[in-house]
């Protein structure tokens, strides 16, 4: 399960107009909206790279890592890039729109907060909301204006599709979701899956950047949207060790691979893998190898 781009998507969904130069500055701030279309099927469960807030008009089923919802009336969606999942169309007509955007569009100089921050986006939020008819006519509307200023030459028009943007998230969050989730059949399954493509995006780790942000089953278990008891449950059931263990068994692994292959100092290793202390990551390499890792150079 890779990650999908914002090029690969648009490549995807069949918008070659929207291809241009300024995709591949991903450090500067980008946002677009189009009016929706949809494919009639499913399409494949993956990570993005970008956020999307979605109007959806049209019936299907919208699948995470351990269950699924049945979206059979209009609705409001946002998509987080820390969260992958996967949409089945169940009804040919497919109407709304979408707006995808990055981090760096919604951080100003006054607010440097992340996205993930704001409650439509924390990872254990709900991300869909279902709209009456005056809120889709409103959220609608908002749309319609995105559609309007995208097109203009105003200098500050980003700032005006900010402002819509917020709209939309604060219509958002006047309501109560109260959404029926069904917890997938072989869910078990589908949640190692996504635990070990996650653990494995993290490698090889780059020892002059920041060190791993995922270090233990509480850390994969938030990024994941389930609960720590339910992962480790799955991931004993469908491999019979622990979460834990894995995680440790994959650190080992890339901390010998760095022992052996670079000239990065002890320390610095340990440091790229999360841990604090020299003695720590000393304790934790002796502990499941039996050696220290300035013995493996020796």
């Amino acid at each position: 399960m890779n990650t999908e781009n914002i090029k690969q998507f648009y490549e995807r969904i069949q918008l070659a107009e929207a291809l241009d130069d300024e995709l591949y500055d991903w450090t500067k701030p980008y946002f677009n909206v189009f009016p929706r279309k949809c494919n009639f099927g499913t399409v494949r469960f993956s990570y993005r790279n970008f956020y999307k807030v979605t109007l959806i008009i049209g019936k299907g089923k919208l699948y995470y890592a351990d269950k699924w919802v049945s979206i059979d009336r209009p609705a409001l969606l946002f998509s987080n890039p820390l969260i992958p999942y996967a949409w089945e169309s169940t009804s040919e007509i497919q109407k709304g729109f979408f707006c995808i955007f990055n981090e760096e569009f919604v951080k100003t100089d006054e607010r440097k907060e992340s996205l993930a921050d704001t409650p439509l986006f924390k990872i254990n939020s709900d991300k869909v909301f279902f709209l009456d008819e005056t809120r889709l006519a409103f959220i609608n509307e908002v749309y319609q204006k995105m559609m309007e200023e995208i097109k203009s030459d105003y200098s500050h028009k980003l700032d005006v599709l900010r402002s819509y943007l917020h709209l939309l998230i604060h219509e958002a969050m006047k309501m109560e979701s109260g959404n029926t989730y069904v917890a997938h059949r072989n869910a078990s399954e589908r949640i190692s899956e996504i635990f070990f493509e996650l653990m494995e995006r993290q490698f090889p780790v780059d020892v002059s950047k920041e060190p791993l942000s995922l270090r233990t089953a509480t850390d994969y278990a938030e990024r994941l949207s389930v609960h720590v008891n339910h992962l480790n449950r799955a991931i004993k059931e469908v491999t019979g060790k622990t979460t834990t263990e894995w995680i440790a068994e994959r650190v080992v692994k890339e901390t010998t691979q760095l022992l052996l292959h670079t000239n990065h100092t002890v320390a610095e290793i340990g440091y790229s893998l999360g841990f604090e202390t020299a003695s720590y990551f000393n304790n934790f390499y002796r502990k499941h190898t039996g050696k220290t890792p300035g013995s493996v150079r020796a």
